[in-house]
C-alpha cells in the first residue's frame, strides 16, 4: 500500500508497485485479492495527495511546469475526455506520465471524486492484471526475480528512482518558495 502511494504521487517509482505485486502474487496466489486492493488503495492515496497540491495550483501552477502549448492541449483533452485520459493513463505502464495526466486533471479542476473512482478502478484492473500474469506465469516470474542479474538491476534502478525523486522534491519545493 505504501509504495502504491509513493507510486502515484510525487516521487518516481516506475514498476516498483508492479514489480512487488507480480512477486508477491506469484508466490502467494490466493492472496491476490488483498494485494490488488492494497495497490489499488495506496494508489488512490498517492492521486490524493497530488491532487490536493495540484488543485490548489490550478491553471496557474501548471503554467510553471508545462508550456503554454502543452497546456492548451491538456485542457483541450480534460475538457473533452477527461476520463477517457484518465483510464489510459492508470492503465498504461511507465513511461506514460500518469502523475502528469493527474495533476493536469487536479489543476484544471476536474471533480476529485470522480477523479478518484475513475482512477481506482483503473488502476484496480491494472493491478488484476499483472497478479493474474504473475499467476499465470508463477515459477518463471519467481525465477527472474530472484536471479543475481535483476537484484543488481533493481539496485541500480531503485538508485536512479531516488535520484529523481529528490530531484522532484527539490523542483516542487523550489516552485512553491517562488509563490
Amino acid at each position: 500500500m505504501l509504495i502504491g502511494t509513493l507510486d502515484s504521487s510525487f516521487l518516481v517509482l516506475p514498476l516498483g508497485n508492479d514489480m512487488l505485486l507480480a512477486a508477491l502474487a506469484a508466490r502467494h496466489p490466493q492472496r491476490v485479492p488483498l494485494y490488488v486492493a492494497a495497490s489499488a488503495f495506496g494508489s488512490a492515496c498517492g492521486v490524493l495527495l497530488l491532487d490536493l497540491v495540484c488543485r490548489k495550483g490550478g491553471e496557474k501552477g501548471l503554467a510553471r511546469l508545462m508550456k503554454p502549448r502543452q497546456i492548451e492541449r491538456l485542457k483541450q483533452k480534460i475538457e473533452r475526455r477527461a476520463a477517457v485520459m484518465l483510464i489510459a493513463a492508470s492503465l498504461a505502464p511507465p513511461p506514460f506520465p500518469f502523475s502528469a495526466a493527474v495533476a493536469g486533471a487536479s489543476g484544471f479542476q476536474y471533480p476529485r471524486l470522480r477523479l478518484l473512482g475513475v482512477v481506482t478502478a483503473a488502476r484496480t484492473l491494472r493491478f488484476l492484471l499483472v497478479s493474474l500474469i504473475a499467476v499465470h506465469f508463477g515459477t518463471d516470474v519467481l525465477r527472474v526475480l530472484q536471479a543475481p542479474q535483476f537484484y543488481w538491476f533493481m539496485a541500480g534502478f531503485a538508485a536512479l528512482c531516488l535520484t529523481a525523486s529528490a530531484l522532484s522534491v527539490i523542483r516542487w519545493i523550489r516552485i512553491a518558495r517562488h509563490r
